[in-house]
């Protein structure tokens, strides 16, 4: 219920108030082992309460500083091989679901689980006993979607008015009915494992005895500040990779504000706290189910919440038949479109320099978590950069005795590698004429480098002409 005390506020109000068209907030499963450790740590809910209160705050104010800036950095083979590895992750975790086996809870990202086994080995051991209703429902599920993108079907204006994940939820709902009256045996419902379970609210009261109020006395506990920092440092950073992504999905390229969006995130949290939610992050999964299901603005996200709050008051009875082989289904969908093989192939053509970082991303996610496998991909990827700038940041020439030295970006101490082994190829008596025209800012390491060689050139019998390279009066020929 915490769960969707939170999806309420990220779709009405982080969503009325987000610096993105397009996502989607509410809780992350990627903040689930945080969310575990944290209350085990706090020893109450209410604690944890008044941290992501806290934690609301802390982003506020991160987005009033400007820290969203930091998601400008990532770069783009990253972001596409965090979209890419989503998509597989969602495809491996529901290939279970689809065939009938719900012992690891739905929307699990995590690669080991809490039942000991792994994404694989789940999927190993689904195998050995396949629900045969639940394969049915699932591969029917899966069939509407497929017939719905046909062009035959797109032709027909209802096609785009009705979401076919919503007509594949439905279909597989009522099969599962069927199969209650008629075959029993293929039927989802004998252990309640196999559907939608939320709690069903009888009235005004037991509404609002669903929520829990922070313990503010423990404003001071150094423990609530601890989580709360924790929570805010990795949600935003959540949050910035999702809308970085969600720009690379939406269909109108719209550049996403940062800074706006980390301040409505920490509004969300702060209210999210208040009434007892669990952490709210703008999350790649509804944000991608929410692009492919045909949105445009922001109101789509603002509905999706106000739908939750109908659908938990009124619809909740109507809703826990729903079989989890249908909604596996629905993200079977989407994952292949995230990780599809034409998305695998552009990047195998744009070379290793943006396909390695991109693979790197992909495989480490798998194997692991969406932070982990992004800090394995940011490293890969800082390489090939500082790789491409040592090749790229310095040309040089010859014709006879003649050569030149240009400098064609700005230059670092990274750099200081390739200068001195350009340095290295200019022969003996030879005229070099030093060309900075194309560098604004020249490091400090640089100029030094090209001291030291002057003072070598001097043994060396090499004139050295210096054309606009910043410092240049540090060198007396």
């Amino acid at each position: 219920m915490a769960g969707v005390v939170a999806g309420l506020i990220g779709g009405v109000v982080v969503g009325w108030l987000s610096g993105s068209e397009l996502s989607v907030s509410g809780p992350a499963a990627g903040l689930a082992v945080v969310v575990l450790a944290s209350i085990q740590e706090l020893g109450a809910y209410e604690k944890f309460a008044l941290a992501v209160m806290i934690s609301g705050g802390l982003q506020w104010g991160m987005g009033a500083l400007k820290a969203g800036a930091i998601g400008n950095f990532i770069p783009n083979s990253v972001i596409k091989g965090m979209l890419a590895a989503i998509g597989l992750v969602l495809i491996l975790k529901q290939l279970p679901h689809a065939m009938g086996d719900d012992r690891d809870f739905e929307g699990d990202e995590s690669f080991r689980q809490a039942d000991q086994l792994n994404t694989f080995s789940e999927i190993l051991a689904s195998l050995q006993s396949v629900h045969a209703g639940a394969l049915l429902i699932s591969v029917t599920s899966l069939l509407i979607l497929c017939v719905w993108e046909t062009k035959r079907v797109r032709a027909f204006r209802w096609s785009g008015v009705v979401p076919a994940a919503l007509v594949a939820v439905v279909f597989g709902t009522l099969m599962n009915e069927a199969f209650v009256a008629w075959v029993p045996s293929l039927a989802l419902g004998a252990g309640k494992d196999h559907l939608v379970r939320l709690p069903v609210v009888e009235s005004l009261g037991q509404f609002l005895g669903l929520f829990h109020l922070p313990q503010f006395g423990s404003v001071l506990d150094q423990g609530v500040w601890k989580v709360a920092a924790t929570i805010a440092i990795v949600g935003s950073l959540e949050t910035l990779l999702c809308i970085e992504a969600t720009d690379k999905l939406d269909p109108e390229k719209r550049i996403s504000d940062p800074n706006r969006e980390l301040r409505a995130q920490g509004i969300g949290n702060a209210l999210s706290g208040l009434l007892g939610g669990l952490p709210i992050t703008a999350v790649i999964v509804r944000s991608s189910a929410n692009v492919y299901a045909g949105a445009r603005t922001r109101m789509s996200t603002m509905v999706h919440g106000l739908l939750l709050l109908v659908a938990l008051l009124f619809l909740v009875r109507w809703m826990n038949r729903i079989p989890l082989a249908a909604l596996a289904a629905v993200l079977l969908a989407v994952g292949y479109k995230l990780a599809s093989v034409k998305v695998l192939s552009q990047m195998w053509r744009q070379g290793m320099g943006q396909f390695l970082p991109f693979a790197v991303t992909l495989g480490a996610i798998v194997m692991t978590d969406l932070l982990k496998g992004i800090c394995c991909g940011l490293v890969v990827g800082v390489f090939f950069v500082m790789r491409f700038n040592h090749r790229s940041a310095v040309t040089l020439v010859s014709e006879g005795r003649d050569w030149m030295l240009r400098f064609n970006k700005d230059l670092s101490f990274i750099n200081k590698q390739e200068l001195k082994r350009r340095l290295r190829e200019v022969p003996d008596g030879a005229r070099l004429i030093v060309n900075g025209t194309k560098a604004l800012y020249v490091d400090r390491d640089v100029y030094e480098t090209l001291e030291e060689f002057q003072t070598a050139a001097k043994y060396r019998r090499i004139e050295i002409e210096y054309h606009d390279v910043f410092g240049k009066e540090l060198f007396q020929r």
